[in-house]
């Protein structure tokens, strides 16, 4: 097997097994932006005369029919290959010939694997983020048809102030809205084209044309100059795990709520038996599973953050092999968070609450009374504090 920087020496194949580790299983899911990417730059070298019309007609149809055959599953990354561009190319010049040997001029895996992975994470973060405006919206489908359902506020897990269903979902729906739109603030950076700058120094003696490239894949700008693309690397992964993980801290916190309201001491929430599991030895046991991972989940995004972070700490610049380790942990949190909303709209449309099972504290109202007792009587908030202080502690109050 050959690959894109063979050059007659054969490669030991526990080398092979362990510079190439996952990588070309995780380039799978690139493929389809590499392709796109490919032919971009092709018709790029075409207008600037450097391919033949012919050569770019093969490579355009070529790519095209492989992107069709590899989401057909026909073929897929192989280990021999490395990784996904070597597998394209490979297969492409086995389909088309020398031409397809023609393609990788004025680039390098390096600008091609960050411009494949660009256009990649656009679309993830579109989804997400669009993942996330549909949990908001099952929060306020709960909060209507919970309309009338109070619910005590708490403090220090304590009855603190009157609350309601609409108002603690509205609460989280807000936050989740505004980590949608964190979410796509992280196309700033992804929003710059990589591609002609080659391994970091761009490509001596080639007329490319960069702006022609970025305008095909719909780039916002070209990344200049070309010894800031390697620097970049990692940023965005980065920004992006943040934001994932605030987002899954969010559904974390929303998930200890209904986990607190299920339990049999609450009793606050139903859940259907199709959100639930069984025990093993319990027979009257249903377990909400399904929230307890979602807690859990944050947990994993983080360590996925600090692994990314730890990566390109202090990592000189242009190019280095570290760099292509931010992919499993950038896919491992991409992958449990579309999961995650992918779920959960539809576990809040089948969860319902009790009423009959909220029991407010009378004394939930202290902070209100005083506030009337303001504007009634006009005194100090303090005095007014005091005043109903000491009225809940006098005889046959609750304490």
């Amino acid at each position: 097997m050959s690959r894109l920087w063979d050059k007659g020496t054969p490669l030991d194949e526990r080398v092979l097994r362990f510079t190439a580790g996952e990588d070309f299983s995780l380039d799978e899911r690139l493929i389809p932006y590499d392709i796109r990417a490919s032919i971009a730059h092709a018709e790029m070298l075409h207008a600037q005369g450097l391919l033949a019309a012919t050569d770019l007609a093969a490579i355009r149809d070529g790519l095209t029919a492989l992107g069709q055959a590899h989401a057909r599953g026909e073929w897929h990354v192989e280990l021999t290959d490395e990784d996904g561009h070597t597998a394209l190319e490979r297969r492409l010049t086995e389909r088309i010939g020398p031409a397809g040997g023609r393609v990788h001029l004025g680039r390098s895996r390096n600008d091609q694997v960050l411009t494949a992975l660009r256009l990649y994470l656009r679309e993830v973060v579109a989804d997400l983020s669009a993942g996330a405006i549909s949990v908001a919206a099952a929060l306020d489908r709960l909060g209507a048809r919970e309309q009338a359902t109070a619910l005590p506020g708490y403090t220090h897990m304590q009855q603190a102030m009157p609350s309601s269903v609409p108002l603690w979902a509205a609460g989280f729906a807000a936050e989740i809205r505004d980590d949608a739109q964190a979410l796509r603030h992280v196309d700033r950076r992804l929003g710059r084209s990589p591609l002609g700058s080659a391994a970091g120094y761009g490509a001596p003696g080639l007329p490319l044309d960069r702006e022609a490239t970025r305008a095909k894949l719909g780039f916002a700008a070209v990344h200049e100059p070309v010894t800031a693309v390697q620097l970049s690397r990692g940023k965005a992964e980065a920004e992006l795990l943040f934001h994932i993980t605030v987002l899954l801290q969010d559904l974390g916190r929303l998930a200890a709520d209904l986990l607190l309201f299920y339990t049999q001491e609450f009793g606050f929430v139903r859940l259907p038996e199709a959100f639930t599991t069984g025990s093993s030895i319990m027979p009257q046991k249903r377990n909400p599973d399904v929230f307890e991972l979602i807690r859990a989940r944050s947990a994993t995004a983080q360590a996925c953050l600090l692994e990314a972070l730890a990566l390109c700490a202090k990592l000189p610049s242009g190019y280095q092999r570290d760099l292509q380790l931010l992919k499993f942990p950038l896919f491992r949190a991409i992958d449990l968070t579309q999961q995650t909303l992918g779920l959960l709209p539809a576990a809040l449309d089948a969860l319902s609450f009790r009423p009959e099972r909220i029991r407010l504290d009378p004394a939930i109202h202290a902070a209100e009374e005083a506030n009337r007792l303001v504007m009634s009587e006009g005194i100090p908030f303090r005095e007014a504090y005091r005043r109903v202080a000491a009225k809940l502690k006098g005889p046959g109050s609750a304490g």
